[in-house]
C-alpha cells in the first residue's frame, strides 16, 4: 500500500471528523445544517473514491448484486412516483450514504490500527463536548431562579431530543472500548468510565425510549458473544447504575431541596404508549396494501400529509410503503447476511483481547442498538444518524476478515457504481443550492398551514405534499 493512498484516506477522515464535529457540537446546529453537512460528507466520499485506484472488494458479489437490484427497483419506483424529483433525491441520499460507508471502509482497509485509536478518541472528544454542554446548561438552569426546569432544554445541537438519543445509541457502545482494552492506564480508564456515566445520565434524562430499547437489545446479544461481550455488558450496567444515581441526586434530591419542579423528566417516559405512532404505522400499512410491489416512491410517505410525522418511525414499514415489499425483503436479507457474517467473525474471536477485535465487538453493539431503535424511531431518516450508520457499517466492512481470497469487483458494476455516486451527489448538491436560500420561508409557510408542528424528513420541514408547500 503506497503512502499516498494512506495519506488520502487520512485527509478524508480528518475532513469528515471536522464536519461531524460542526454538525453535532456547533451551537447553531440544526436539522437543516446537519443535512447540509451530510451532503458535504457525501461529496468528500465520492471525491475520495475517485482519487483512489480501482478498489478491491468491499462486499461479496452476491451482496453487490443485491444492492444493485435494490437500487434499480428504487429508480423505477422513483420515476413512477407522484413527485419524481423528491423520490430521486431520496434515492440519491441512499447512494450517498453507501458511498460514505464504502469510503470509510476503504480508508480503514488502506490504513492500520492507528486509525481505530483515532476513531475512539474522536468519539470520546464528541461525547466530552456534548457532556460539557449538557452540564453547563444544567448549572445555568438550576441557578437561574426559575421554578421549573425543562430537561428537554438541556439538550442542544439537535432539532429533537429523539435525534440526540439516536446519536447516543451509536456512541454509548463505543465509549466502553477503552474500558475493555488492557493497556489503558488506570487514570484514563477512570476518566472514560466517568464520561460513560455522564453519557448514561444524559440518555436517562433525555427520555428517549428507543435508546433504552436499543441498548437493551445490544446487551442481550453481546451477553452471548463470549467473555469480552459480557465484560462490555458489565461496564455498561455499572455506568447505567451510576447514571441512575446521578439522575436521582440531581433531578430529585437537589431539585427538591431547591424547590424546583422538573418538567419532562425520565419518569414521564416510563410508559408503553406509542406516542402517536399508531396512526402513522397504519398509514404506512395502508400504503403497502395499496402498492405492494414498488411502493409509492422513495420519500413519498411525506407526500401524504398527516398531523404527526413525515415518516412512520419504523424502518421496515417505511421502506415497504415507499420502496415496495420485494425491495424490503431484499434489504432485510442483506442486513441479515451481513450481520451473520460479522457474528461469525465475532464468535471465532470471542476470546481475543486484541484492540481491533474489541472495536469490532463495540461497533457491532452500536449497529444492533441502532437497528433496534430504527423499529420505533427515524434512525434511517435523520442526517446525523445516517452518517453514523454509514460510519459504523463502513468501519465494520473495513475490519471484516474475508474467508475467501480478495478479488477485484466486476468492472462494469464498479463503473456503474462510481457513475451513480457522482450523479447522486450532484443531485443532492443541486437540491441544497435550490432549497437552502428559502428554507426559512418554506418552514414558515408550512407552519402557517399546519398546527405549528414541523415534521422533519429531508429538511426540517419535511412534508412534500403539494398542497402543504
Amino acid at each position: 500500500m503506497t503512502s499516498s493512498v494512506q495519506q488520502r484516506g487520512n485527509i478524508f477522515l480528518i475532513v469528515v471528523m471536522c464536519l461531524l464535529m460542526l454538525a453535532i457540537c456547533a451551537p447553531f446546529s440544526s436539522h437543516d445544517w446537519q443535512r447540509a453537512v451530510q451532503i458535504s460528507v457525501g461529496l468528500c466520499a465520492v471525491v475520495y473514491g475517485l482519487c483512489l485506484p480501482r478498489a478491491e472488494r468491499c462486499v461479496d458479489r452476491s451482496t453487490a448484486l443485491g444492492v444493485s437490484l435494490i437500487g434499480g427497483a428504487g429508480l423505477v419506483s422513483a420515476l413512477l412516483a407522484h413527485q419524481p424529483l423528491w423520490a430521486l433525491t431520496e434515492l440519491a441520499l441512499l447512494i450517498s450514504c453507501c458511498a460514505t460507508a464504502v469510503a470509510f471502509s476503504r480508508a480503514r482497509r488502506n490504513g492500520d490500527e492507528s486509525l481505530d485509536r483515532v476513531l475512539v478518541l474522536f468519539v470520546l472528544l464528541l461525547c466530552t463536548v456534548k457532556s460539557i454542554q449538557y452540564l453547563h446548561a444544567g448549572v445555568l438552569a438550576f441557578t437561574s431562579g426559575e421554578a421549573i426546569v425543562n430537561t428537554d432544554l438541556l439538550l442542544s445541537g439537535f432539532s429533537n431530543k429523539r435525534f440526540y438519543g439516536q446519536f447516543q445509541t451509536f456512541t454509548l457502545p463505543l465509549l466502553a472500548l477503552p474500558l475493555l482494552v488492557s493497556n489503558v492506564a488506570r487514570p484514563a480508564r477512570g476518566a472514560v468510565f466517568a464520561l460513560l456515566c455522564v453519557w448514561w445520565l444524559i440518555a436517562i434524562g433525555g427520555g428517549t425510549r428507543g435508546t433504552w430499547l436499543g441498548m437493551g437489545a445490544a446487551g442481550c446479544v453481546l451477553m452471548f458473544l463470549g467473555p469480552q461481550g459480557r465484560r462490555w455488558l458489565g461496564w455498561q450496567l455499572a455506568a447505567l447504575a451510576c447514571g441512575l444515581v446521578l439522575y436521582w441526586l440531581v433531578f430529585t434530591v437537589l431539585a427538591g431541596y431547591l424547590g424546583i419542579v422538573i418538567s419532562n423528566g425520565a419518569v414521564d417516559r416510563l410508559t408503553t404508549s406509542l406516542s402517536g405512532r399508531g396512526p402513522i404505522w397504519w398509514q404506512a400499512w395502508s400504503m403497502i396494501i395499496e402498492r405492494p410491489w414498488l411502493g409509492f416512491g422513495p420519500m413519498h410517505f411525506a407526500d401524504i400529509a398527516n398531523d404527526i410525522a413525515a415518516h412512520p418511525h419504523q424502518a421496515i414499514l417505511q421502506w415497504a410503503s415507499e420502496w415496495g415489499v420485494p425491495s424490503t425483503l431484499c434489504v432485510i436479507a442483506l442486513v441479515a447476511w451481513a450481520g451473520w457474517s460479522t457474528l461469525g467473525v465475532l464468535r471465532e474471536r470471542a476470546l481475543s483481547l486484541a484492540p481491533v477485535d474489541l472495536l469490532r465487538l463495540c461497533l457491532f453493539a452500536s449497529l444492533i442498538g441502532a437497528l433496534t431503535q430504527a423499529q420505533v424511531d427515524g434512525v434511517i431518516v435523520m442526517p446525523v444518524s445516517q452518517l453514523w450508520l454509514a460510519l459504523v457499517v463502513g468501519w465494520l466492512m473495513g475490519l471484516h476478515v474475508w474467508r475467501a481470497p480478495s478479488v477485484a469487483p466486476v468492472p462494469a458494476l464498479y463503473r456503474v457504481w462510481m457513475a451513480a455516486s457522482v450523479v447522486a451527489v450532484g443531485l443532492l448538491v443541486f437540491v441544497a443550492i435550490r432549497d437552502v436560500p428559502r428554507l426559512k420561508e418554506r418552514s414558515e409557510h408550512y407552519m402557517g398551514l399546519s398546527n405549528g408542528h414541523l415534521q422533519p424528513r429531508f429538511w426540517v420541514q419535511g412534508v412534500i405534499a403539494l398542497e402543504m408547500q
